[in-house]
């Protein structure tokens, strides 16, 4: 819980001020039973007696009124209620005030932190799992800020007001309702051992059932589409039982503190009416005194009550705190150099050198030597499982290599910071991720000071006017989860016009036309070829047409650079990029047979 003390720091002020409440709340309301005790005893003069620090008060208020001890009594325990309920509202109006904004701040930096981690982070980490932790968890932590540090100083603060009080009426009365508070301490010191295990066990089942949740809410179309409905139900009823189940475990052992806590109180209310009684019927306690001894009681049952609930916000809040912490402390594999320099302007040339990488313990590219001069577009064609996706995501560092293997203008990736690096590029992975907005905010993700003709222009480059100008609502239209409403082809043009729309110095496209027809292949082509003059473009494909027009084609197999050329010279090679064109001319000949053949 170290990781909470700066939040708390921040807000120091808010909890100090918020101590203060507690101290006057408890003050007025500890003060209330001696006013009772009072107005009671005043029935029986023979056996009042006033505390000399309230007598020239009272006689003072007596003489002035001239309404009677009784009166003045009630009229001061109604005051002194009063002030409880005023300085209670206060107390909690700062404490549980200052919790909600730690939770804001934490919440916020738990989100900044996130979003600088690395893209391998995301690789292996469950999004419904990340949900749950932002949510729940900091729920949780909140709880500690806030309840968890309220009724912990309300519990002491009560406790040091009411116990000497308890004690003036009778030390061995206190004593002897305190015996049961003493054994129960030590019952509850073990149960809240056994609550901690089990709430961090809840909580990472509900994890699970949250990222399984968020899995089938993503996947349903292809849920559906395998009829795997009734499968999916069974999972998630299986996850909810267990959840269940663990949870009735935590609450069993709650309850059993709880009612621990309750028994207690209950004998200690027995001791006093079978001890405290007999102090009353042989004289030695007034009538008054018991009945305030009663409220003193009375005015430790819920402190007590809480301890068992506080001790079970804090054993959740330390789990919670424990797996929010293996975020904090997981470090962005991928951050800026201390050495590096504001480079504000890019030409787009990229140099590599010898550039070998591996996921883990798999290699998947192997001695990689490139050069590509600003102007040039330069396309890379492979198998499936050869490289090329992972190549292009090394030059903005979405995965990082050792140094001295990547170069930008002869600068040395690690030597520029990510910002200027990944300002300079612009962008088309093969998963065209599109946000749940309309299309304008989509666009303008790639740059949110482009003006409307600049966006229109980029629609425009991109060959979607014409769809845009069908949709309802035209550019503000909502086009849903993932763009769950546009086609495949729709999708990859819309990412295009995204990268496109800041002007990027190196453009990578990451198969980013394959859901595109022919003609409107061609048609975006021709206009990046006007846009990227001048400029840097790497194109991922496996389509021969879409890149036979390249100033330089790239041939990967296994990791490795095969072959390398222009569409001429590589056909005249007779290798693997020739057998791939024939192979892809042979399927088109097929295709146009079959199509040209009247079915039977």
């Amino acid at each position: 819980m170290k990781r909470l003390l700066p939040y708390i720091r921040r807000y120091q002020w808010f909890f100090l001020i918020g101590l203060v409440f507690v101290v006057l709340k408890n003050f007025f309301q500890s003060a209330s039973p001696q006013f009772i005790k009072i107005a009671i005893d005043s029935l029986q003069p023979a056996s009042l007696s006033i505390p000399f620090d309230l007598g020239p008060l009272l006689r003072t208020l007596e003489a002035w009124s001239g309404i009677g001890l009784l009166g003045i009594s009630i009229g001061l325990f109604l005051f002194m209620e009063i002030a409880n309920g005023i300085f209670l509202y206060a107390m909690r109006r700062t404490l549980i005030v200052s919790s909600r904004r730690i939770e804001y701040d934490l919440r916020g930096d738990l989100f900044s932190h996130l979003q600088r981690l690395d893209v391998n982070f995301f690789n292996y980490a469950q999004t419904g799992d990340l949900m749950s932790r932002m949510t729940n968890d900091l729920s949780n932590v909140r709880d500690v800020l806030g309840p968890g540090i309220m009724y912990t100083a309300n519990m002491v603060v009560s406790f040091a007001y009411v116990l000497p009080l308890m004690i003036q009426i009778s030390p061995k009365l206190t004593l002897l309702s305190f015996v049961p508070l003493i054994v129960l301490s030590i019952a509850i010191n073990q149960l809240s051992k056994l609550i901690h295990t089990r709430s961090k066990r809840v909580q990472e089942k509900l994890a699970d059932i949250s990222s399984r949740a968020q899995e089938n809410f993503s996947g349903i179309r292809v849920i559906k589409a395998f009829v795997r409905e009734a499968f999916e139900i069974d999972r998630f009823r299986g996850l909810n039982r267990e959840y269940i189940e663990l949870n009735m475990a935590m609450v069993r052992v709650r309850g059993l503190m709880m009612s621990s806590v309750i028994l207690t109180i209950g004998l200690s209310v027995t001791v006093l009416l079978w001890y405290g009684g007999a102090l009353v019927m042989d004289g030695t306690m007034t009538l008054g005194e018991f009945t305030a001894f009663n409220f003193y009681l009375a005015l430790l049952i819920w402190p007590m009550i809480a301890l068992g609930w506080v001790l079970n916000i804090f054993q959740r809040g330390s789990a919670a705190m424990k797996r929010l912490n293996e975020i904090f402390e997981t470090k962005p594999g991928i951050s800026d150099s201390p050495f590096a320099r504001p480079m504000p302007s890019v030409r787009g040339r990229i140099t590599i050198k010898n550039l070998t990488f591996a996921y883990k313990d798999t290699t998947v590219l192997s001695n990689i030597d490139l050069v590509v001069e600003p102007g040039m577009t330069v396309a890379i064609v492979g198998h499936t499982g050869s490289g090329k996706s992972t190549l292009v995501n090394l030059i903005p560092r979405l995965y990082d290599v050792p140094p001295g293997m990547i170069f930008i203008d002869d600068r040395e990736i690690h030597d520029i910071p990510l910002s200027d690096l990944r300002m300079a590029i612009g962008m088309v992975p093969q998963d065209n991720f599109l946000f749940s907005d309309s299309i304008l905010q989509n666009v303008l993700f790639g740059d949110a000071r482009a003006e409307s003709k600049e966006v229109l222009w980029a629609i425009d480059t991109a060959q979607m006017t014409e769809n845009i100008s069908e949709f309802p609502e035209k550019i503000d239209t909502i086009i849903g989860e993932r763009g769950i409403t546009l086609s495949g082809g729709q999708k990859q043009r819309l990412a295009i016009a995204r990268a496109i729309l800041r002007k990027p110095a190196i453009l990578i496209l990451d198969d980013a036309l394959s859901s595109v027809d022919t003609h409107t292949e061609e048609e975006i082509l021709n206009q990046l070829r006007g846009l990227m003059h001048n400029r840097t473009t790497i194109m991922v494909s496996h389509r021969i047409q879409t890149i036979k027009n390249s100033d330089l084609i790239l041939v990967m197999k296994d990791g490795r650079i095969e072959e390398r050329g222009t569409h001429q010279t590589l056909l005249a090679q007779d290798g693997l990029y020739s057998d791939m064109h024939n192979r892809q001319l042979l399927e088109e000949e097929v295709a146009a047979f079959d199509n040209a053949t009247p079915l039977s």
